[in-house]
C-alpha cells in the first residue's frame, strides 16, 4: 500500500523489450539502500517489482529494473516512457507510519490526458497552479469534488468536477517535487479513483440488483418493531 506522498522523482535509464517483456530501468539514487529485489515500488502510481537494484555502480547510481506485464503496459503510460523520462516514486507505507495523503493501491484505473496546468499568479516560483485533467467515462462515477484521486502517483484533491474533465489546486512544492514541472499538455496520466469509492459503487450496483425483502413495507414508516422483529433485532 502506498500514500500517494513521492518520496523522489526518478529518471527512465532505459524501456527494453529485446527480451520479450518490457522491462524498465530507472535511475533514483535518493531511494538507494532502502530496496531490496522483490520490494514493491510505485512508479507513476503502478505498483511494480523490483528484479533488480543496484545501489552503487557508475554511471547511474541508485538504479532497480522491474518487468511491465501486457496488462499493465495497456492499462497505464508506463509503455510510452522514453529514456530521460521523469517519473513519481514512492516505496510501500510501513504498517503503523503516519497516512500522509489517502489509501492508494498502485492499481491503475484508467489513463487520462493534461489539458493544461496553469499558474495563477505571475511569480513562477511561489505560484500555485491549476491543473486540468481530461479522464474517461470509466472512472467518473468514482470521482467527486473534494475526494480524493492519484494521478501519476500523487494523491491529490479534486477542487471541481466539469463533465469530463476534473480540476485540481497544485501547491508549489507539489509542482516542483514531482514529474508534474515536466509534463506538456497532451501528456497521458495514470488515474487511481479512491479506493474507498470504488468499493462503495460495487456494492450500490449490488443492491441495486437485489429484490426488496418482503418484510420491508413499500410505505412510509417503514421502521416499525415489526419489521425490527422479523429481521432479528
Amino acid at each position: 500500500m502506498f500514500t500517494g506522498l513521492i518520496e523522489s522523482v526518478g529518471t527512465v535509464l532505459s524501456c527494453d523489450s529485446s527480451k520479450g517483456t518490457l522491462q524498465l530501468t530507472i535511475a533514483a539514487p535518493a531511494l538507494a539502500g532502502r530496496w531490496k529485489i522483490g520490494d514493491s515500488i510505485s512508479v507513476n502510481g503502478v505498483c511494480l517489482t523490483a528484479i533488480d537494484v543496484n545501489d552503487a555502480d557508475e554511471p547511474h547510481p541508485g538504479r532497480f529494473s522491474a518487468d511491465i506485464a501486457g496488462e499493465t503496459a495497456e492499462r497505464t503510460t508506463l509503455a510510452h516512457l522514453q529514456p530521460g523520462s521523469l517519473v513519481n516514486l514512492e516505496l510501500p507505507t510501513p504498517s503503523g507510519a503516519p497516512m500522509g495523503g489517502h489509501v492508494v493501491q498502485g492499481h491503475v484505473d484508467a489513463t487520462g490526458k493534461l489539458v493544461s496546468l496553469v499558474p495563477l499568479v505571475a511569480d513562477i516560483e511561489h505560484t500555485d497552479w491549476r491543473m486540468t485533467i481530461e479522464v474517461p467515462e470509466s472512472i467518473l462515477p468514482n470521482i467527486i469534488s473534494q475526494g480524493s484521486i492519484t494521478i501519476d502517483g500523487i494523491s491529490l484533491t479534486v477542487a471541481k468536477v466539469d463533465g469530463n474533465r476534473i480540476e485540481i489546486a497544485i501547491i508549489p512544492h507539489t509542482y516542483k517535487a514531482t514529474n508534474l514541472h515536466s509534463l506538456m499538455a497532451g501528456s497521458p496520466v495514470n488515474l487511481e479513483a479512491d479506493a474507498l469509492s470504488k468499493y462503495a459503487a460495487k456494492q450500490r450496483a449490488y443492491e441495486a440488483q437485489q429484490p426488496v425483502p418482503a418484510t420491508i413495507p413499500s410505505s412510509e414508516g417503514w421502521l416499525t418493531p415489526e419489521y425490527l422483529m422479523a429481521n432479528g433485532y
